[in-house]
Parts: C-alpha cells; structure tokens; sequence
C-alpha cells in the first residue's frame, strides 16, 4: 500500500512540474507576444507602425525629463482611419478615430513613462507614421479648454469638407502650468492671465501637385509636425485671438494634398504649442468612379478638349474668321450662364448638365452670329467680347492674395466690385474695337488651352475662374479664403498661357493691318445690293428677276406643259 501511495505521489509530482513548465512557456509566450504588439517611442522621433487586422499596438515611451509637463501624440495615415486611445478598450472620452488622430497626455509630478494603443478600426490593417512631441510648463496646452469635442484635452483639429470649401474647427487653449498644479479656469475670467490672452496661427502647407503617394504625405508631416518646422516650411494665412471663432472655411483643391495645422501662442510668456497637422485631398480615396484616382471625368475631358482646340484656332485666327471667333465667344457666354442656372435649380446628374450645358451653348453661339448677319452692329457682339475678357480680368485680380482680404467676403462688396471690372474692360473697346477684339482672342483663347490641359492634370491656374464659379454655386464660398499653390507645372503653364497670348495678338496684328476693321454683314451687304440693282437701270443685274420670282417661275415650269416653240397659224402671203 505505501508503495502504491508513493507512486501515485510520484506521478502527482510529475504531473505538478508538467503544469508549472506549461505555465512558464505560456508566460513567456505572453511577453513576446506583447513585446511584438509594443512600440517603442523616443520624444522628438518619428516611428512607422503597423497595426494588424483586428489587432492593436501598444506605444510606449520612457525616460521623460522632468521637465516636460505635457506630451502630444500624433498619429497619420493617409486614408485608412486608425483609432488612438489611452486604453485597450477604447470606451467614450479616451479615444478619437481618424486619419490624423492625436492625445495629450498632462504628466504627473513623478510621471517618468506612459502608454496607449493603436487600433485598426475598419477591419483592415492599418499603417502611418507617429511622433510624441514634449512641451514644458510654460508651454500653451492646445484644446485643454475643450467643451465640445469627447476627448477631455483635444488637440486634434477636425476637417469635413466638400466640392466647394474645406472646413476645420478645433478647441481653445489653456495656458500652461506645472506637472504639480491645478490647470486654470477656462472662462472665469478674461484678463490677461488667463487663457484669453493666447493667439492662434493657421498655417497651410502644400503637397506636391499631381502625387497622391503616401511617402509623399509622410514626409511633408514630418516637415510640419512641430511648431519649429511649420513655421519655417509652412504658409501662414492668419492670426486668430481668443475672441473669434474657432471653425475656419478654405477653398476645396479636389486631387492636391494640403496639410492644415494651427499653433497656439501665449505671448506674454513667449512660447507656443502645435495642434495635430490634418490633411486632405478634397476627394475620396474609397470612390470608385469618382475617386482621388479617377477625378477627372471623361465627359469632362472630351468637352475641354474641343473648348481648347477652338480656344487655340481662336488665338490666331479669331479676327480673321469673325463669324467662327463670335460662335466661340457665344458658346462660352450662354454656357457659363446656364451651368449655373441648372446647377443652382436643379439636382440632375452632372453629365446631363454638361450635355445640356453644350447644347446651349451652341445656342448661345448661333444667336450670336446671327445676330451680326441680321443687323450688322459690329459694336454690340464687340460688347459681348469685350465683357468675357472684362470677367476674365476681373477673375484673375480675385485670384491674387487681393481676393482673400476680410472686405471682400462680404458678397455686395465683392460683386460690385467684380462687376466694376468686368463692365470696365469693354470701354476700351469702343475706342479700339479691332485691337481690342484681337487681344481678347489671344488672351481667352491661350487660356482655354490650359482649361484643356488642367482636364488631364492638374494645375491651379484652373481655378482663376473655377473660384468664381464656385461662388456663384455656393452662397457660404464668399467665408472660405481663397488659397492655391504655384507649383512647376503652374509656371510652365503661365509660360504657356502668355507666350500663345502674346504670339496670337502679333500674329492677327499683322495679318489684319492692311484690311478692313470688320468684315462686312452678309445681310447688309445683300441689302446695299438689292438697293443697288434698283436704282442702276444701266448694271445688266438690274434686269435679272429677284430670287423669289426666279423660284416661282422654275416652280411653274415643273408643273405646267410647254408649248412647242413652232408656228402654228398659215403664212401670210
């Protein structure tokens, strides 16, 4: 019996050591398993993550000075959402999902290390660049007066935007304070030590034109990430003070990348902060058919296409084929108009519009001819010419930093103004109509070739009269300020645009000095004809039957039987 009693106490020891080695194993299984989870950040360094489907990270830094009273962490991918949280259970007010995500973390007075966690939302795996950016006690806390968005401290920004204005808001300041101190009321008091007395930079910073890569957007956020680099990389448009609104509206650039970030100043104490950097593209990554990938549609392609190729036909020889060039001005004249008629009264389909917007157009054209042909007043369709190149001057004054002043947002200012310049631009064509029906074909025909060109990629020169369009669409696009880089390709189109200009008005210029101003109305001329062969009994013309009895008399010849040509009565002898 002992023995048996031993053996079984043999194999319960066995059995005992078989669960502490399984135990051993799976513990160490579970460190290297969160050691491959774990990412270890350094303060100041950008560090490339990758969170795995349905999988999170854990991101940790060490070794805070104790200097530092609060860290920022910024996270950005370029379309896919990650979720950033203080927890590994993101529960509400510890987390934000978004391209480019950011927490603050206020540190403790003995606080030396701090964690959170990276997860793939959407169930596909998720990868971006992040950064943990330290600021000291009297550096301005972006969003720690957040009343509006979940998280307690926000520094994030938040962008929506659309086909017209892109929109960012973001949460007020506080001033900043010791890791061992109580935070400061927000809105107890106005005076000058209070957050009040903060300012807010807004900054924009290009991508390059026509690259919707993501190295391209990881390594402009890494040229912008903190206050330092924005300053020297980025493009200041204006400074805010605690006072106004904190929700701001810019022009939508559908297909170029742009990165917003706003920096909190406190200028008593000399130092600011930066917010998380928001990007967009104006458009959608996840679009099939109309997409960041396939922006350009090909019904838009086609038409700008044949606008260009008779905007460029124009440029050199609009004067001398006067009834071609008033066609052309027509088109553009009834298609602008009705575009934006049946865009700002009806819903169809954008395709549809354009078809209908052509067919109008060539209305507009034909009417316009004809209008010439009947009445032969040269100065009346001059008139329309010269008000299509008054809207394109006048577009292109808007289109310099002279558009985005605060007088012109308002929409009586901006239109009066803007119509004082369209109207002014044809006075000068009644004291020169021909030199001024000339250089209208060269400029507006040079500029429809780069209308063509932006149909196949991208430039900003596009947006001259796209802005004003937009305008005319939008009743809140006179809020958004007006903002569009100059890039290579915008160089060499300008390049373009003014050496087909200048060669188009030389070259018409010289062909017409020796004829006549305007070529005579058909109409006229018949009219000056007819009376002619009325009054002249001597010019053989006089006696050729009008049109309408020559018609009438073949029509009685067809119809009627035609006696024999012979005598038919007896000769008289």
């Amino acid at each position: 019996m002992k023995t048996r009693v031993g053996a079984a106490g043999g194999g319960g020891g066995e059995e005992g050591g078989l669960r502490c080695l399984l135990f051993v194993v799976l513990s160490c299984l579970r460190v290297l398993h969160a050691q491959e989870n774990q990412v270890v950040f350094s303060l100041g360094t950008f560090q490339n993550v990758s969170v795995p489907v349905n999988g999170s990270v854990q991101a940790v830094v060490s070794r805070i000075p104790v200097d530092v009273a609060f860290i920022t962490l910024q996270f950005h991918t370029q379309h896919h959402n990650a979720t950033l949280s203080f927890r590994s259970v993101p529960v509400y007010g510890s987390f934000l999902t978004a391209v480019d995500s950011g927490l603050l973390f206020p540190l403790l007075p003995s606080q030396s290390s701090l964690s959170c966690y990276l997860l793939a939302p959407d169930g596909d795996p998720v990868a971006g660049t992040g950064v943990l950016l330290p600021y000291k006690n009297n550096d301005p806390i972006p969003g720690a007066c957040n009343l509006e968005f979940p998280l307690e401290n926000d520094p994030n920004i938040y962008l929506r935007y659309n086909i017209y204005e892109t929109v960012i808001r973001f949460a007020p300041a506080n001033i900043g304070h010791a890791r061992d101190v109580a935070p400061p009321a927000c809105d107890v008091d106005t005076g000058s030590s209070t957050r009040w007395r903060l300012e807010y930079d807004v900054y924009q910073y290009f991508l390059p034109e026509n690259d919707l890569s993501e190295q391209s957007l990881i390594s402009a956020v890494e040229r912008v990430a903190s206050v330092s680099s924005m300053v020297e990389n980025g493009r200041k448009l204006m400074t805010l003070s605690s006072k106004d609104r904190t929700e701001l509206s810019f022009n939508s650039i559908p297909g170029q990348g742009v990165i917003y970030s706003i920096i909190v100043r406190d200028p008593i104490s000399n130092t600011s902060a930066s917010y998380i950097p928001v990007h967009t593209y104006a458009c959608s990554f996840a679009s099939i058919l109309d997409g960041c990938i396939t922006l350009g549609k090909i019904s838009t392609k086609v038409f700008f296409t044949i606008t260009g190729l008779a905007g460029l036909f124009v440029c050199f020889l609009g004067h001398r084929f006067f009834k071609c060039e008033l066609f052309c001005m027509g088109f553009a004249f009834g298609a602008f108009f009705f575009f934006v008629l049946i865009t700002r009264t009806t819903m169809l389909d954008y395709n549809i519009r354009l078809t209908l917007t052509a067919v109008i157009g060539v209305v507009g054209g034909v009417i316009l001819v004809m209008t010439w042909w009947r009445f032969g007043s040269v100065m009346a369709c001059v008139v329309v010419v010269g008000l299509i190149l008054g809207f394109l001057v006048s577009s292109i004054v808007f289109f310099t930093p002279l558009g985005d002043l605060a007088v012109f947002r308002n929409d009586v200012v901006f239109w009066v103004t803007f119509s004082c310049i369209v109207l002014i631009v044809p006075l000068f064509f009644i004291r020169w109509p021909r030199e001024g029906n000339i250089t209208t074909c060269g400029i507006v025909g040079a500029y429809t070739v780069v209308l063509a060109v932006n149909a196949y990629t991208y430039t900003s020169l596009s947006y001259i009269t796209l802005d004003i369009l937009k305008r005319f669409l939008n009743n809140n696009f006179s809020r958004a300020f007006i903002s569009v880089p100059l890039q290579n390709i915008d160089f060499i189109m300008i390049t373009v645009w003014v050496v087909l200009a200048v060669s188009g008005i030389v070259v018409q210029l010289y062909r017409e000095r020796s004829r006549p101003f305007f070529p005579p109305s058909p109409y006229v001329m018949w009219c000056q004809e007819r009376e002619r062969r009325k009054t002249n009994v001597l010019d053989p013309s006089h006696h050729i039957p009008s049109f309408p009895a020559r018609l009438l008399a073949r029509v009685r010849q067809l119809t009627r039987h035609t006696e024999p040509a012979g005598e038919r009565t007896p000769l008289l002898l």
